[in-house]
């Protein structure tokens, strides 16, 4: 019985040394800026003023909530601040961890464009392909600027030819925009 105990337990340890880096990794593919602002029912710019992480009651899963200020409400309806509830977090009266790979963490003070989806059933709504969906705004020589991890330059055109897509990014920096014209595309690409 020992034997079989110990032949089960070195499977077990050899199947998850085989499935966990399998497991761990978050693959999305990419999302256009196009694709964001126009499948996105909800886009603001705002600045975080909390972050409060706790166990969900809803779930019971520890999820972090996130308030921001409504600076400038892009696209859909909220009030003057809006709360992301997201799945994970520190959670640090019970110092336990639940944390979520590419589901993007916001900064108290700091200001972002985030495009959102519908909240789930139970009230969660992590921006649309996680931090493809969320935009750092930073002031670089007194100029507001949208900053991501992608080129914003090679976004594709847009499929309707009579939408001028004033996305001005920087040439030394492919991955920044201009806040203004950055929001102006985001709304371009929401006309009717």
């Amino acid at each position: 019985m020992d034997f079989m105990k110990v032949s089960f337990f070195l499977f077990s340890l050899a199947l998850n040394l085989l499935v966990l880096p399998v497991a761990s990794a978050t693959s999305m593919l990419p999302i256009t800026l196009q694709q964001l602002s126009t499948r996105a029912p909800l886009i603001f710019y705002g600045q975080v003023l909390s972050n409060e992480v706790k166990r969900d009651e809803q779930s019971g899963h520890i999820a972090t909530f996130t308030e921001f200020e409504i600076i400038d409400l892009i696209k859909g309806n909220t009030g003057d601040t809006h709360i992301i509830k997201q799945i994970g977090g520190h959670h640090k009266d019970s110092d336990t961890r639940l944390l979520i790979h590419g589901v993007p963490e916001f900064q108290a003070g700091k200001k972002y464009v985030v495009f959102l989806p519908e909240k789930s059933s139970l009230g969660f709504s992590s921006p649309l392909g996680l931090h493809q969906g969320s935009f750092s705004v930073i002031t670089i020589n007194n100029e507001q600027v949208v900053s991501s991890g992608s080129n914003l330059a090679a976004q594709p055109q847009a499929r309707d030819r009579n939408i001028q897509v004033p996305l001005a990014v920087r040439a030394d920096k492919p991955t920044h925009s201009q806040l203004d014209d950055f929001i102006n595309t985001v709304r371009a690409y929401n006309t009717p």
